[in-house]
């Protein structure tokens, strides 16, 4: 019995999931109204549905190694409706943090409940170091004989696309993708209205010229950068900064001065691509949380 605690935790929730019987029940007929968006930091990000069902994508944790902790703390116990990893990286698949109905790891394939839908498109984590200031790649395959490029990478290097459709808007989420899928992921993806990028001035995921050539595909009306540093929420050996540089040479940033903005078909901006940057702003309270107070 030394293992009880390993895999899904959700039998210690109180919560149940009333709530979705009865949107199940009740679907609506509309696909309009508002889509709220909220930040948790890293690559976490909340979509809340104009009928309230909410969608919580990438929620991280500190690498069960604890050898090399990113995160003052754990991610916070947070009540949604969904929960969505995008690849099974610490920094993103913490899944079992969330007090959540449906858990979703990895998505490939299409996924419907009341207003929302999502669409996960199978793809691979980005690679390439030559943009950044170290070159994991190298470390990873000479030090612990690990060869994370595709075609034969192990699990951890994969990737999903997620796109969120609700609202009448399509919100991509990128995870840590690759900026050069092949032609068909690029169909898959389609229209999208916002894209949430992993932009920052480490370019450990995507260098500049590789987020650009993204941005410059996908046209969306709004781009919200994620994957980057916040002074009290990730630990500086993350080796993460900020992503000011690259946002010096953007031609329209949007500095939101808190951590949730909402969206609709009417009030998108008519001309894009506008930056909406979350800066330090994160949907938690930051001291109670490194108190340890919200685990």
């Amino acid at each position: 019995m030394s293992n009880i605690d390993i895999g899904s935790n959700a039998w210690k929730m109180p919560s149940n999931h009333n709530g979705m019987i009865d949107l199940q029940n009740n679907s609506p007929d509309e696909n309009s109204g508002e889509v709220g968006i909220s930040y948790y930091g890293s690559s976490a990000f909340c979509i809340n549905s104009p009928t309230g069902i909410s969608i919580m994508i990438d929620p991280w944790r500190n690498h069960p190694s604890r050898t090399f902790d990113w995160y003052f703390e754990d991610f916070p116990r947070v009540r949604v409706n969904i929960g969505v990893c995008t690849h099974a990286h610490f920094d993103h698949d913490a899944l079992h943090r969330l007090d959540t109905d449906v858990a979703i790891e990895r998505l490939v394939g299409d996924y419907k409940f009341s207003d929302v839908s999502i669409q996960g498109i199978a793809d691979k984590h980005a690679t390439d170091c030559s943009c950044g200031f170290y070159d994991y790649n190298k470390v990873l395959k000479e030090v612990y004989a690990v060869d994370i490029n595709p075609p034969n990478n192990p699990r951890s290097w994969d990737n999903c696309l997620i796109v969120v459709e609700t609202g009448g808007l399509r919100i991509l989420h990128w995870g840590d993708n690759r900026a050069d899928p092949p032609e068909e992921v690029w169909q898959a993806l389609g229209h999208i209205d916002i894209a949430l990028l992993p932009i920052d001035d480490s370019r450990h995921v995507l260098g500049y010229a590789p987020v650009d050539s993204v941005i410059a595909r996908l046209n969306p009306k709004v781009v919200i950068p994620h994957h980057y540093y916040i002074w009290d929420v990730l630990q500086r050996h993350s080796t993460l900064l900020t992503p000011e540089n690259w946002l010096e040479k953007q031609s329209t940033v949007v500095r939101l001065d808190e951590a949730k903005v909402s969206y609709s078909r009417d009030t998108l901006p008519n001309v894009g691509p506008v930056v909406h940057y979350f800066g330090e702003n994160v949907m938690f309270d930051k001291e109670s949380w490194r108190r340890g107070e919200m685990i």
